[in-house]
């Protein structure tokens, strides 16, 4: 890694590792004690700010949460929307990523049977599983920081040294039950330039797109495009959780295929200018590897809950 930007990290680092270790000093000598309104609360966090893979890596675990017979209820921070606020029972069908949030969008988007609480208030989060779902296995989208709800399960994926500011020193690790992907492998998966409308139709004759992005580390998705054959021809960039509402978000792309991440689709899907452009939502997943070890650890991980 670059010395400067990894000097650069570390500054930027200080502060939160500081504030976080306070925080889990109270906790740790009993001056506070974390609440546990539901069990079992399995946690999908980090250490990084931002594109670490969390949302993948929780909806691939919600689907291998159901294959193995256990409710699934996920619980989102909503970052940056109004319903970040409190705690909240998302109702059934689409969620505006702009009332929601972007992630709790994607998350129904994507797995649109699984009930889903939005909300920074993760106590109430889990008190209101607890009364809607008593029996559900409540899988936090991020929420390893929230330290006044007891975790029973903590999944970490940690890209490694050097991946960026981060907002707990390494040693936090300690605390994981399973790290990704120290203790099993993280598998991405292409699945093509997918037309939102028509899902069938996955591009594979498509060579070359113009990128629009608001995500954290979009050079990773530019990369991942050229290693499956795709040129990008240009590639406007905004910031991660950018509620791309802006008149001009297209301009400067060509004629050709605009191609976004699942997660800017649900945020630009109801623009106006949506309808005369070629928009295509690059598939992409994760599978957690060797499949039956993890299916077993997380199995007998989660037994004494069933």
């Amino acid at each position: 890694m670059n010395p400067l930007r990894q000097g650069l990290d570390t500054i930027l680092s200080g502060p939160s590792c500081a504030f976080h270790l306070v925080k889990r000093s109270l906790y740790d000598f009993g001056l506070k004690k974390p609440l546990s309104p539901h069990q079992p609360v399995l946690c999908v966090g980090n250490l990084v700010f931002g594109g670490s893979g969390k949302t993948p890596v929780t909806l691939h675990l919600a689907s291998v949460l159901q294959e193995l017979g256990f409710e699934v209820v996920v619980s989102a921070s909503g970052y940056g929307a109004p319903h970040s606020k409190g705690a909240t029972l998302a109702p059934e069908g689409d969620l505006k990523a702009a009332e929601w949030g972007d992630e709790p969008a994607l998350i129904r988007w994507l797995a649109p049977s699984v009930p889903l609480i939005v909300g920074r208030a993760r106590v109430a989060a889990a008190e209101i599983c607890h009364r809607e779902f008593p029996g559900a296995v409540l899988l936090m989208d991020d929420g390893f920081q929230h330290m006044r709800l007891k975790k029973d399960v903590v999944v970490l994926v940690d890209p490694g040294p050097g991946s960026g500011p981060v907002r707990e020193m390494r040693e936090t690790l300690r605390r994981a039950d399973l790290v990704l992907p120290r203790d099993f492998e993280i598998v991405p998966r292409f699945e093509g330039l997918i037309d939102p409308k028509n899902p069938e139709d996955i591009g594979v004759n498509l060579k070359e797109v113009d990128l629009v992005l608001g995500i954290a580390r979009p050079q990773r998705v530019a990369e991942s495009l050229r290693a499956n054959g795709i040129r990008v021809r240009k590639m406007r960039v905004l910031q991660d959780h950018d509620p791309m509402t802006e008149p001009g978000l297209f301009e400067g792309t060509g004629q050709r295929p605009i191609a976004v991440t699942a997660k800017d689709w649900v945020k630009i899907k109801d623009r106006d200018d949506v309808a005369v452009r070629q928009i295509r939502v690059i598939g992409y997943s994760v599978s957690i590897e060797p499949a039956d070890r993890f299916r077993a650890w997380l199995a007998g991980t989660l037994a004494p809950f069933r």
